[in-house]
């Protein structure tokens, strides 16, 4: 693994479990640390709160204010409920993206830590272009920075 790579915090639902296995392997592939959080099966139907909340109280806030040291991807069928509970920690920036320039912008003007994706309404491989772009999008700070110090 290559230690400039930020470690990935991974998590989903019932819904978004075949998205995040997907998502998972490219990731390893790719030399990323990657901490699976759950669910553990598509076939089981799961509150996606509960996933939310193990994967963000894993992300250490004081490697998470300015630097992408540490990120989640949370996935459930819409994004939507995912982002919801995840925007409920302290610290946490969550961000429902489903194109590229939403990805890009999440970071750099909102200096977003997690990354969350609605798997009834992305594609695999669009899921990872998203992906790739969040990761390599650095946060442009200055007029940006005040704002998002508002935030938590």
């Amino acid at each position: 693994m290559d230690k400039s790579q930020p470690k990935i915090i991974i998590a989903c639902d019932h819904a978004g479990f075949d998205l995040k296995e997907y998502l998972k392997s490219q990731l390893l592939a790719s030399g990323y640390d990657v901490d699976d959080c759950g669910c553990k099966s598509a076939d089981v139907s799961v509150d996606y709160p509960d996933y939310a909340n193990i994967a963000c109280k894993k992300i250490n806030p004081q490697l998470s204010q300015i630097f992408l040291e540490e990120l989640a991807i949370l996935i459930c069928g819409s994004g939507i409920g995912i982002s919801i509970s995840a925007n409920r920690h302290k610290n946490i920036r969550a961000a429902l993206c489903n194109n590229i320039k939403l990805a890009k912008l999440a970071r750099a003007h909102n200096n977003a830590n997690v990354l969350c994706l609605g798997s009834r309404f992305i594609k695999e491989k669009k899921a990872l272009a998203i992906i790739k772009i969040f990761l390599k999008t650095k946060f442009e700070g200055g007029r940006h920075e005040a704002r998002v110090n508002k935030l938590s």
